[in-house]
């Protein structure tokens, strides 16, 4: 019944409706084609989706770096790409989104970034989410030569390596600028209450003297901070350890402790922390969510 043919010749039409893939919902209307879902190519994915939200400041996830990417994202993108046991290689990780999606989804994976600060956040993501994952870390000191060399190599990338033996946050916004005698912070709480803010500062030269521990005095004042950090490549003078003393002590639940400590990286690397009292971890790089390793991660 119908005749006029405008997107089709008559004859493919008719051929259609002799196949049986033309379907009229009443005599004289216009036909419709039957469409198999298995014979469509499909239309290409967008690289514009929409369905996956950024990161706001009251994301469970964020950790609080200022280039976080959402971990529904990198599990798409690496869904998509890779099978389990495939290598997902990320030259430039960041907070290491992309290598914690792929240990999520059972991928092998390779991180790479230029600062310390970003391997040490990864390095705390991973171990927080997944307690029994192991891998390597290549290029950060393991013992005092590497230390001393990344010292003279770089001020900045060695005191946030520092900070990172401490598990403290780096201070100014990660950022290379002025010196405000505080190189990074560790939030813990005194009286098991109130949170407060502990100043670490970081020396990797040879030329020690008592003024840096009457400066971080200075500092704590300044900042009114109940504990501060002084971490040294080289060990203190015996001045300094007197210094520090007469900075005298803070009573706490936990007892008497050392209002400034010294440590010294060897110290750190053979596994000694500050003695600080109720250090909370989920101020500042806050920790990431444990994962329940016995189910397979969800498609979001």
């Amino acid at each position: 019944g119908v005749t006029r043919v405008w997107r089709w010749t008559k004859e493919r039409m008719q051929e259609a409706y002799d196949d049986g893939l033309v379907v009229q919902t009443g005599p004289g209307r216009v036909p419709q084609l039957i469409r198999y879902l298995d014979e469509q190519k499909g239309r290409p994915l967008g690289d514009v989706w929409t369905d996956i939200n950024p990161l706001n400041s009251q994301a469970r996830e964020r950790l609080g770096y200022p280039t976080q990417k959402p971990l529904a994202l990198l599990e798409r993108i690496i869904r998509l790409t890779t099978n389990e046991s495939d290598v997902v290689l990320d030259p430039f990780c960041g907070c290491g989104t992309a290598v914690f999606a792929a240990e999520r989804l059972k991928r092998d994976w390779i991180g790479i970034d230029v600062t310390h600060l970003a391997i040490a956040l990864i390095e705390k993501r991973l171990r927080d989410a997944f307690p029994a994952i192991k891998y390597e870390v290549h290029g950060t000191p393991k013992d005092l030569e590497g230390a001393r060399a990344l010292a003279n190599a770089d001020k900045y990338q060695f005191e946030w390596w520092a900070v990172s033996l401490i598990n403290a946050v780096p201070y100014g916004g990660k950022k290379k600028g002025a010196d405000s005698g505080i190189d990074g912070i560790i939030y813990c709480k005194p009286d098991g209450k109130k949170i407060e803010r502990v100043i670490v500062s970081v020396k990797g030269g040879r030329n020690l003297g008592v003024s840096m521990i009457r400066d971080l005095k200075g500092v704590l004042d300044r900042e009114n901070s109940p504990f501060g950090v002084f971490v040294t490549l080289t060990p203190p003078k015996k001045t300094m350890i007197r210094e520090a003393a007469s900075t005298g002590v803070t009573d706490t639940p936990w007892g008497k402790i050392p209002r400034l400590q010294i440590l010294t990286i060897e110290e750190l690397l053979n596994g000694r922390k500050p003695n600080l009292p109720g250090v909370d971890p989920t101020v500042g790089l806050k920790s990431a969510p444990r994962e329940d390793t016995s189910k397979q991660a969800e498609f979001l």
